[in-house]
């Protein structure tokens, strides 16, 4: 026992190593003292990133340059409990936290050496101010306590939400790069940072059995979704028909994609395609809904959060654009973007009273042909 307790004295525990909990062992040696799986915690960093999921999943791209500007560093993310699953295996991501008062008030305690703000609302930027960091970048608050910058590198990110033409027109960087501008750090083309968890892929390959999806042939993903806030990116019921009935001839295998919104759009479709299409659901966890996109070779999506889920699982995809800009979403070589070419689009609106809509007038041929050509390259990378 005085053996034991010597070597717990307080002056020989590594509190600073990241494998030291205090709770209980760690698991990889009996003693700190010159242990050799000691690693020094190293560069504190915070980042707060809360909602919309699409934009959560799009800024873990930054992880990988916050690991080359520090490869010895915790990093602490922040975030609302919808994105969790989104973030939960990053390998990134040393702590991962769900926003509410306990995180909150674990954070506020906690001094980092770099604090990054991405989020614009307000419980982000109050909590940003309480934060205690040696160096903060990002959004935070101006004097007068509404929205502002912490460093000048951020500055572009707030300018493109305050000016139309600028962001609709001139802006020619991609989300990517314009939180790296914020973070200070040198774009290199980084992607997105995204791992399916054991369960994702156990239902991938229950899912996959259950439905008899044919090995060796393409099997091609339609996400019907657009999220809640912008229903002008949603294309039509019949386009994603026809676009099915081209799809059949050519013996591709075709997976419907939704989400709760889309239960009575995705029915119709499948009543009214005439060819065979396999129904994923609506009802899929997020964890689920990422195992079944995992089986898809081509996803076929409006700017919405499956999108970038495929881009993040390197699948080939096809993205249409209307009211929202295509040039801010970078489709890192495995994607084609096809912009509707309507003198008011890009908009934003979350309603259109156009007749036809950017939406209404793209032509499934339009799509059917990109879609051609990313199983094209994606049958030569095959080889």
């Amino acid at each position: 026992m005085e053996r034991i307790l010597n070597k717990l004295q307080l002056e020989k525990i590594k509190f600073d190593c990241r494998h030291y909990s205090g709770y209980k062992p760690c698991g990889l040696s009996e003693f700190c003292e010159d242990c050799r799986h000691y690693q020094p915690i190293g560069v504190r960093i915070l980042i707060i990133k809360l909602a919309a999921m699409g934009d959560v999943l799009r800024t873990t791209a930054i992880l990988t340059g916050l690991k080359k500007q520090h490869p010895q560093s915790h990093i602490t993310w922040i975030t609302d409990s919808p994105s969790y699953s989104l973030l939960k295996n990053n390998p990134f991501i040393d702590r991962l936290l769900n926003y509410n008062l306990e995180s909150v008030l674990t954070v506020m305690g906690i001094p980092y050496d770099l604090a990054i703000n991405f989020e614009k609302e307000e419980r982000a930027l109050a909590l940003f101010d309480k934060i205690k960091a040696e160096k903060k970048l990002g959004f935070a608050w101006s004097n007068a306590f509404t929205l502002s910058v912490a460093n000048p590198g951020s500055l572009y990110s707030l300018q493109l939400g305050l000016h139309d033409e600028l962001k609709f027109k001139m802006n020619a960087k991609s989300y990517q790069e314009t939180i790296y501008e914020m973070a200070e750090l040198p774009y290199e083309g980084e992607s997105y940072v995204l791992r399916l968890s054991d369960y994702s892929r156990e239902f991938a390959e229950t899912f996959r059995a259950k439905r008899n999806m044919k090995s060796g042939c393409v099997s091609v993903g339609l996400n019907t979704g657009c999220g809640g806030v912008f229903e002008t990116k949603k294309w039509t019921a019949d386009g994603f028909c026809e676009l099915a009935r081209l799809l059949a001839k050519d013996g591709r295998q075709i997976l419907l994609l939704g989400g709760q919104r889309e239960c009575d759009f995705n029915q119709s479709i499948l009543e009214s395609a005439g060819v065979p299409v396999i129904d994923t659901g609506c009802d899929n966890s997020l964890e689920e809904f990422l195992g079944i996109v995992s089986l898809c070779d081509v996803v076929v999506s409006s700017d919405s959060l499956a999108a970038h889920i495929a881009l993040a699982l390197e699948k080939e995809v096809v993205i249409f654009f209307g009211s929202t800009c295509s040039q801010e979403v970078s489709l890192f070589g495995r994607g084609e973007a096809i912009v509707t070419d309507f003198p008011c689009s890009p908009c934003y609106k979350r309603r259109c009273d156009k007749k036809p809509t950017c939406m209404d007038a793209l032509s499934a041929q339009t799509v059917y042909e990109a879609v051609c050509r990313r199983i094209g390259i994606y049958q030569s990378r095959r080889k």
